[in-house]
């Protein structure tokens, strides 16, 4: 069998043994053409870096609406507390009133 390797399967895996890359026939020889062009991968890797920059920033933006809201449910249940302490001393106050009426008609 002697079939040449390909790019994804070379003969040997040894790089000293493997055949040497030729030029290919539409480039001129010392050109160093890009092939892509890297204006976009640089805004992108700039904006990925404004993005890793603006992490603690957005970290410290969600901890301040956790603290917020847990700050609101803590006064929510802070005035539940206290309505029920004077919803039940509004109903002693109701019984005693009821209690005196039913005394006073007893006289």
């Amino acid at each position: 069998m002697n079939a040449a390797g390909t790019i994804d399967r070379p003969l040997t895996l040894d790089p000293q043994k493997q055949a040497p890359m030729k030029p290919s026939a539409h480039e001129p020889t010392g050109s160093a053409t890009e092939d892509v062009s890297t204006t976009g991968a640089h805004d992108s890797r700039q904006n990925r870096t404004r993005e890793m920059q603006l992490i603690p920033e957005a970290l410290a933006r969600a901890h301040m609406h956790d603290r917020l809201r847990e700050a609101e449910q803590e006064r929510r249940a802070i005035r539940l507390a206290a309505a029920r302490r004077m919803q039940r001393r509004a109903e002693r106050a109701s019984m005693r009133a009821r209690r005196a009426l039913a005394m006073a008609v007893m006289q």
